[in-house]
């Protein structure tokens, strides 16, 4: 049995992820390591999984500072991490 998938659209690239999945763990099965950098520039990702640490935040459909470990991936759902390259 195959799961069902969507397509989110990840610093302009299309990504094929599990329905149901978080835009945070979407990110981190694709292999993004970093999801913004911090004042300093040090690279910042998922600490805590649920919420309370801030440091998922990423830009989901043109509203910033979204958290992604807190939103659900939809169909056509656009998310800009701080750091494209990573």
């Amino acid at each position: 049995m195959s799961e069902a998938s969507v397509e989110i659209i990840v610093n302009g690239r299309a990504l094929s992820v599990r329905a149901g999945s978080t835009v945070a763990s979407a990110l981190l099965n694709a292999g993004t390591v970093a999801f913004r950098e911090s004042e300093s520039g040090t690279p910042r990702a998922p600490l805590c999984g649920m919420g309370i640490c801030y440091e998922c935040r990423v830009t989901i459909d043109g509203v910033a500072h979204q958290r992604a470990c807190m939103t659900s991936v939809r169909t056509g759902m656009n998310v800009v991490t701080g750091n494209n390259d990573r």
